[in-house]
């Protein structure tokens, strides 16, 4: 076996032997996820956790399942306007501070940037259903990829997710081969959990 077999080999052991950020107990392969107020860490749970914190309020709030996809109709120039500079991107509002940050996958993880007020105002007055948005929890999910236009308001650790994937299957310089593939797959998956609600 060859050493980037056996990094790979490490890295699906690692991926079955999540552990519950709060009392350390092992998690199923599919687990819940809670994010921490003050600090916006999303940590895995166990079911015993992810019960206890089944609600909005206090240090942990459980991410919800929802996907909703939203009809923005973001121009070329409402993406500029928000300084997005790719076309695949997550804009997450901070549960203790209230700031918005955009994160943008990257085959190093995820690289964030603030977002400014006036522009994520003026992103709620287009579709008012963000408002509705949970803060920490959920996120805008936005893609402008291939001619494909897309948004969401979705779960936080399914963002993580994506960057992850991004992380996973990016090869070179240009990300080879798998990535466009593993980002479709994503979104397909997104598409057809539409309007479900936690």
């Amino acid at each position: 076996m060859n050493a980037i077999a056996r990094l790979r080999d490490f890295a699906a052991r690692r991926r079955t032997e999540e552990r519950c950020g709060l009392c350390g107990a092992a998690c199923e392969e599919r687990h819940a996820h809670l994010v921490e107020a003050a600090t916006a860490l999303v940590l895995c749970a166990c079911p015993g956790c992810a019960a206890v914190f089944d609600h909005s309020s206090g240090p942990y709030r459980k991410v919800p399942d929802r996907v909703v996809r939203l009809d923005l109709g973001l121009t070329d120039a409402d993406w500029s306007g928000l300084g997005l500079p790719i076309g695949l991107v997550f804009l997450r509002r901070h549960p203790a501070l209230g700031t918005v940050q955009a994160f943008y996958p990257s085959p190093l993880g995820a690289v964030e940037s603030a977002v400014s007020p006036e522009e994520w105002e003026a992103l709620a007055v287009r579709s008012p259903e963000l408002r509705s948005m949970e803060a920490g929890v959920e996120a805008l999910l936005l893609r402008r990829t291939g001619g494909v236009r897309e948004a969401y308001i979705a779960p936080i650790d399914q963002c993580h997710a994506l960057i992850g994937l991004i992380r996973r299957e990016w090869r070179g310089f240009s990300g080879g081969d798998g990535v466009v593939p593993a980002v479709e797959r994503f979104f397909a998956e997104l598409r057809a959990r539409d309007g479900g609600r936690s």
